[in-house]
């Protein structure tokens, strides 16, 4: 497809700074790879002199093969395409003698830091999650913003950020002795490297003669220092972004550096793409009028050649377990009537909570999903431990059930004792669970081992024979006799997640009781039938491949970014949700109304909002106003569930616009083959 005459802008700019502010589907990945062969092919750069930086390794790979594709494999040979922290880790193998680390330096990842942090803090924190976690959170923060400890000692206020600066220096003085590094680091130990050895810098400038940034407004303040200090007086770089699009200040990006970039180079070049290849026109109005309520460092305003399109519907429900009732039954209707892939559709919402009704109502109607950037119910670990209990129930010779949950909760049953019946069931052809009842097992263990394990076993097998009688009483008695809430609260982060996770249990074991008592959809199971449904679902998520599959997705806001689906449902758009309560009491509105913008702009074809009147929390209920967002969209271009049916006049016209999309679309494929 030919570029647009702002994309060949773009392109061809490359005697200095520049900045393409890249509106949602604008097409920026097809501007960086053709810079990319503009400046290889036309400006005769090395490969090797030119260095493409972004945040994910997906993004990373997919540029690489584009690019491969584009010029061929031969002709890209050392050019550099890759994350932040990769560029950073290259930078620290290559230089780890001026930054005064050893060569075989160890990465710790989040489990590992959180386990250092918790022994070093054992005295104040007496283990405390919360504690650990924060203090986590804000030595990330003072690296990113190129803070060591001895600085944050000295800025510290307050006994509490005192303790942490104190703590960060304990931190700082182990990771040195032990030669650790942790993900912050990668950004941070290159940036004070070429900010304080000049001959270091030069080389690296010397090196990289040509830098590209994908998603800049993601960019947090050591990364930014290391963008300036690699391009140097020459400024030979082009930055990707769209400062309506900056959804992640929670985790150090900041949209300022924008900002930052025009005072920092003043013959900065900016370049607005504005044309979108993704949406109708009646999506990028809403967009547009949207994220205008923003204030703007530069403006833009995107436009459509794909058609008007439909109006936005909203849908409008009593309560949560209504809204995901109504959201499905509109989303199969609209695949029956158009004929629809379930792989059109995209069910995108602000937290992962959200996605539990939807997940019932969608399997309780056979219609296949996959979650996406969040975790499946089924793949997480209360809803793992619950379900190989329930195999062990119907199968006590499922070894892997009976390794998971032999010592969940903890029943001093460790490695050698399962190494020890795991050989004696070897030997005797027998199960783990059987192998604990075999004579010989008062030979190889310990008498505190051997009680333990016997406890567990004698007390389960008559649990697991009573099923077939009265199912459900068994899975009641199985978690009063594990004590699994208390479990939780022991091993949860904090209290609230205690909570949540409980809640997941209860859903689990609520919809086995409906499965096993039969509802309107499907007629009653036995236990092991609904284990084993339920056992298919988790394999088939699990074994997924990178194929594309045809189901529905379910995702959160953030993930969404830079995906794009012909339809999309937009759900919980209401006050506390979207805007989230946390960013309103912050006064944080503006990232809100750019993630429902993000939201907005994945639709291609058709766009649903939904909002409930209703929520219930923590057993109690609230009452919610339909979301500001919703308020501050164009209301001409809105259907409201709760208003009157269209005219037919209104349908005939709607008509007409989906075909003239559809043939806007048509025509768009074909330029492209």
């Amino acid at each position: 497809m030919r570029l647009n005459q702002s994309q060949q802008q773009a392109v061809e700019y490359v005697s200095g700074p520049c900045l393409v502010l890249a509106g949602a589907g604008s097409g920026k990945t097809r501007v960086i790879i053709n810079k990319i062969a503009y400046l290889i092919q036309v400006k005769e750069y090395q490969p090797r002199h030119i260095v493409a930086v972004t945040f994910t390794n997906k993004a990373a790979r997919e540029m690489k093969e584009r690019i491969a594709h584009s010029l061929g494999k031969k002709e890209t040979r050392g050019l550099k395409i890759s994350t932040f922290h990769t560029l950073g880790l290259d930078i620290i193998r290559k230089e780890y003698k001026h930054i005064g680390i050893k060569s075989n330096f160890s990465l710790f990842d989040d489990q590992d830091q959180f386990a250092l942090l918790k022994e070093l803090t054992e005295q104040w924190f007496d283990g405390d999650k919360d504690l650990i976690n924060q203090l986590r959170s804000m030595i990330s923060n003072w690296k990113n913003d190129l803070i060591d400890a001895t600085i944050a000692m000295a800025r510290a206020q307050g006994k509490k950020e005192q303790l942490f600066a104190h703590c960060y220096q304990l931190y700082e003085q182990q990771q040195k002795a032990c030669g650790i590094l942790d993900f912050d680091d990668l950004i941070l130990l290159p940036t004070l490297l070429l900010k304080s050895n000049e001959e270091v810098r030069e080389k690296w400038q010397n090196r990289v003669r040509y830098l590209l940034v994908d998603e800049y407004q993601d960019t947090n303040t050591s990364q930014y220092e290391l963008i300036k200090l690699l391009v140097g007086q020459r400024a030979k770089f082009t930055v990707v972004g769209d400062d309506d699009q900056s959804i992640y200040s929670w985790r150090g990006a900041r949209p300022q550096n924008l900002i930052l970039l025009s005072q920092d180079y003043p013959s900065l070049n900016v370049i607005k793409l504005e044309q979108n290849y993704r949406s109708s026109g009646r999506i990028l109005k809403a967009a547009n009028i949207l994220i205008e309520n923003n204030p703007h460092i530069f403006s833009k305003t995107l436009h459509s050649e794909l058609g008007y399109g439909e109006p936005l519907n909203v849908i409008s429900a009593n309560n949560e377990e209504d809204e995901a009732e109504k959201v499905v039954n509109d989303l199969i209707g609209h695949r029956f009537t158009n004929g629809s892939r379930y792989g059109d559709y995209a069910i995108l919402y602000r937290g992962n909570h959200q996605s539990r009704l939807l997940e019932k109502v969608l399997m309780q109607n056979r219609v296949p999903y996959k979650i996406s950037g969040g975790t499946s119910f089924f793949s997480r670990i209360e809803i793992k431990d619950i379900m190989a209990y329930l195999r062990l129930l119907i199968n006590l010779d499922d070894d892997n059930a009976f390794i998971r949950v032999i010592n969940t909760p903890k029943r001093e049953i460790g490695p050698v004792t399962l190494q020890k019946l795991g050989q004696l069931a070897e030997q005797k052809s027998l199960s783990l669970f059987k192998a604990a009842f075999d004579p010989d097992i008062t030979e190889i263990l310990p008498p505190k081992r051997l009680e333990a394990l016997q406890s567990f076993v004698h007390w389960f097998s008559p649990l697991s024979e009573s099923i077939e009688q009265d199912p459900m009483s068994a899975v009641h008695e199985l978690l009063h006799g594990i004590d699994y809430e208390s479990w939780l609260y022991e091993t949860s982060p904090s209290p609230v997640a205690a909570q949540m996770r409980m809640k997941n249990v209860e859903q689990l074991i609520g919809w086995l009781d409906v499965m096993l008592k039969g509802d309107d959809i499907d007629e009653s199971t036995t236990l092991e039938q609904a284990v084993m449904r339920f056992t298919l679902r988790d394999m088939l998520e699990r074994n997924e491949s990178e194929e594309e599959q045809d189901e529905v997705q379910l995702m959160t806001l953030h993930a969404s970014k830079g995906l794009e689906f012909p339809h999309v449902y937009l759900v919980g758009m209401a006050e506390g949700l979207l805007p989230h309560q946390v960013s309103i009491d912050e006064d944080n509105i503006e990232e809100e109304r750019r993630l429902a913008y993000v939201g907005i702009t994945r639709a291609q074809q058709t766009l649903t909002f939904s909002y409930s009147t209703e929520r219930k929390q923590y057993g109690d209920v609230s009452y919610l106003e339909p979301s500001r967002f919703l308020l501050e969209l164009p209301q001409d271009d809105l259907n409201w569930s709760s208003q009157k049916q269209q005219t037919s006049e209104q349908r005939l016209e709607q008509g007409k616009s989906r075909l003239a999309m559809i043939k806007a679309q048509l025509a768009r494929a074909k330029s492209e083959s």
